[in-house]
């Protein structure tokens, strides 16, 4: 496919997954009718989109619908939800990464405000912690990420992750009702089960100042199949709430609270956070297993301290551990 295409194409899909959106099933005929183009060609059109993580059924001598109605992102609609003065959501059909399009106006040289967001219906290179894939499939979730600058240097952000969870915490708590916990050092956990993650990266020096890209991908609905994809035990926010999701406000209200949280953060540092992470302790007073250094470690967990870093109790003496390259994992 050329890149005069890309656009066009693009553009395209997105016709079709508007068309689609209701959940009704609507014909290959009229499909094709309305965008101009063979039966044939909306069927190759609906197998890329299959393969972008949009379910869509294919009933014979009917046409097509997708498993459940969708709503899209809609610029738009967020404006409504936002706070006055709040910077623009960026929107995108697909993407590789929303972090890596955040860095990239960075290394561009494009100016950003802080509290800048770019979102995506679907990544093809989502990223987790330590290189791992982030599973992102169209239209199902969230993918977010915000821009900040912190004046101080990179050693101000020590605790950031957590303190982006707690944000995410409190935000999901007074909307949804939806108790979280937070498994350190960038996992959201509800019933013990994963709803989300957080990736944040960093582009400085350590005492000039610092851009911070922070990336969240959290779980809405997951379309069937997930479970081939995800290697532990996950859970969405459709699965754990009573009331319906809708993505735009969330995108203008998680922009919000970030900003609120991440300008207190920028005043007082992680101390002000220390209690509000030991109360959404995941691993609270369990015994686990860090590994990814260069020995795994083992001992009861008793929270961060004033910089972000995990206590374990080990032989009666109480260490903190930190370091991008750790996992933490119940010791069985």
């Amino acid at each position: 496919m050329s890149v005069r295409q890309l656009p066009q194409t693009l553009a395209l899909q997105r016709q079709l997954i508007q068309q689609l959106a209701d959940g009704k099933t609507h014909s290959g005929e009229a499909l094709a009718q309305q965008a101009g183009i063979s039966r044939a060609a909306i069927a190759k059109h609906i197998s890329q989109l299959q393969q972008i993580g949009l379910e869509i059924f294919a009933i014979s001598g009917k046409g097509y619908r997708l498993a459940q109605p969708l709503q899209l992102l809609d610029v738009t609609q967020m404006k409504q939800w936002q706070a006055p003065g709040s910077p623009e959501v960026l929107l995108q059909h697909l993407t590789d990464s929303t972090n890596t399009q955040l860095l990239k106006r960075l290394q561009d040289g494009q100016s950003l405000q802080k509290g800048q967001v770019i979102v995506a219906e679907a990544q093809s290179a989502g990223r987790g912690r330590r290189g791992n894939d982030w599973y992102s499939p169209f239209g199902s979730n969230l993918y977010f990420s915000i821009y900040w600058r912190l004046e101080q240097g990179i050693q101000a952000a020590m605790g950031l992750s957590l303190v982006v969870g707690i944000a995410i915490a409190k935000l999901l708590e007074r909307r949804y009702q939806c108790p979280l916990k937070l498994k350190w050092p960038n996992d959201l956990y509800v019933n013990h089960k994963k709803l989300g993650g957080v990736l944040v990266e960093l582009a400085g020096q350590t005492h000039a100042d610092c851009d911070v890209v922070i990336g969240i991908g959290l779980n809405i609905q997951m379309p069937t199949g997930g479970e081939s994809k995800i290697n532990q035990p996950f859970t969405d926010l459709m699965q754990e709430v009573n009331s319906q999701i809708d993505r735009n406000q969330l995108v203008a209200e998680l922009q919000h609270q970030l900003i609120q949280t991440l300008k207190h953060f920028e005043v007082y540092g992680f101390t002000d956070f220390i209690s509000e992470f030991n109360q959404r302790n995941e691993f609270a007073e369990q015994t686990v297993q860090l590994t990814g250094g260069s020995e795994p470690q083992i001992g009861v967990c008793k929270g961060v301290d004033h910089q972000g870093g995990l206590i374990l109790q080990q032989g009666g003496q109480l260490k903190s551990y930190f370091g991008g390259e750790l996992s933490l994992r119940v010791k069985q």
